[in-house]
């Protein structure tokens, strides 16, 4: 399931309040969603923005995106997000091709050489 952390729209005209959710990306922006992880109120003076930095920092390292919007709020606020490696870091030392594939790969300009001398049937 493609999952992303995105705001949800809440409240009056002309008084926005948002929830931060993780949500299937594929559903709509007002329908169900996964995990209420807090909400951002730009109506307040400063900006009030309560987060559930462990669950948000759970969300991304299992592969969810951030909308662009939340990651700019979420650096205002400074978390650092990082991803859960999952594969091993590589060496930077080429594997060495087996003997038998490169024989192969020798042997094939005259095998096409030789095909192309016999007189077709």
């Amino acid at each position: 399931m493609a999952t992303t952390l995105r705001m949800q729209r809440h409240g009056n005209t002309h008084r926005p309040f948002y929830h931060i959710v993780a949500a299937n990306s594929r559903a709509s922006a007002t329908k169900k969603f996964l995990e209420k992880v807090g909400y951002y109120d730009p109506a307040t003076e400063p900006s009030t923005l309560v987060i559930e930095e462990d669950r948000i920092k759970y969300w991304y390292g299992v592969g969810a995106t951030i909308s662009n919007t939340l990651k700019v709020l979420l650096v205002k606020k400074g978390v650092k997000l990082e991803r859960v490696q999952t594969t091993l870091p590589r060496t930077g030392v080429a594997k060495k091709p087996k003997a038998a594939k490169v024989a192969k790969v020798a042997k094939a300009p005259k095998a096409l050489k030789a095909v192309a001398k016999k007189p077709a049937k």
